[in-house]
């Protein structure tokens, strides 16, 4: 059993992920900025959602906090005795580049103080490669939203690659993910490229995607490297 603390563990993907780590037995602390509006993450109390597809479904204890990601005190104090900390958090109110940039910067050095050293952080599909060198968010037409919404992406990986971390960043399909599907386990992982999609395959699921996350936090297979989820 691991302690596993999760940045962003009140949003789309950070709930599953809690939901599946606590389900495989694991201590997990959910950090969010308000617990109080997230009760459905289950306080300090046991976690009965036994939702893990990896593990053996014994219900792990779930502790939701209060922590700010951009904030390296903040980072090493809500992290410190934890084995692996896993980043999903995303905020829409701040400039991407601005949020995504401040946020890696407090994450390197607040898991460094608190002596962690695995770092599995939640991608983006868009800012992975069409042809070498070349990212999805660059190429002709892409939305000039979503291409500035990349860019903090581009900004967690630049910081990322110039620290000392064990560190992955897991990238889903470029598309929004389905967030009522239930998880199946099955998910592939690609290089740096994005995913080529079979007809007829269905939408990759945040759920698929927090068993990603949640194995890469049991069992790491990359390090330092973006690589890309999908079915």
């Amino acid at each position: 059993m691991s302690r596993i603390v999760v940045f962003g563990a009140g949003g789309r993907a950070g709930v599953k992920v809690v939901a599946e780590a606590a389900g495989r037995g694991h201590e997990v602390t959910a950090v969010v900025r308000n617990p109080a509006a997230h009760r459905e993450l289950g306080g300090d109390q046991e976690h009965g959602a036994g939702q893990g597809l990896g593990g053996d479904q014994k219900s792990g204890r779930v502790k939701v906090v209060a922590g700010d990601v951009t904030d390296a005190g903040s980072v090493a104090e809500v992290a410190a005795g934890h084995d692996v900390a896993v980043q999903a958090a995303a905020r829409l109110d701040v400039p991407s580049e601005e949020f995504y940039g401040a946020a890696s910067r407090a994450l390197v050095d607040g898991l460094a103080r608190a002596g962690v050293s695995r770092l599995v952080a939640l991608g983006i599909g868009s800012v992975l490669e069409v042809s070498p060198g070349v990212r999805l968010m660059d190429t002709p037409g892409f939305p000039a939203q979503a291409r500035a919404f990349s860019l903090g992406h581009v900004a967690q990986l630049e910081v990322l690659e110039g620290s000392a971390l064990d560190w992955v960043v897991i990238a889903p399909p470029p598309v929004f993910l389905d967030g009522e599907a239930s998880g199946t386990g099955r998910y592939r992982f690609g290089d740096g490229r994005v995913p080529e999609v079979a007809a007829g395959e269905p939408v990759f699921s945040y759920a698929d995607l927090a068993v990603a996350l949640v194995d890469e936090a049991d069992r790491p297979g990359h390090h330092r490297v973006q690589v890309a989820v999908s079915y």
